[in-house]
């Protein structure tokens, strides 16, 4: 069996960068423009998501000391 033109030979061992780009070219069918544009928009994606993550964790913080004030203080 021979490999496809845009994947490595069977013998050699890929990063995982190495690998998640390989697989965004094989989901892209080798064009690697688009596999391109579509793991930095999966990026952004994640990147947005964590961010927002922890905007919602740091406001739950920020009640939780509200609410643990005492009286008075």
């Amino acid at each position: 069996m021979h490999p496809q033109p845009y994947e490595p030979p069977v013998e050699i061992r890929l990063s995982e960068a190495e690998t998640i780009a390989l697989a965004y070219r094989r989901a892209a069918r080798g064009d690697v423009w688009i596999a391109l544009v579509r793991a930095i928009e999966d990026a952004l994606s994640d990147l947005a998501e964590a961010e927002r993550r922890t905007l919602q964790r740091d406001r739950l913080i920020s009640h939780g000391y509200v609410r643990g004030r005492r009286p008075g203080t």
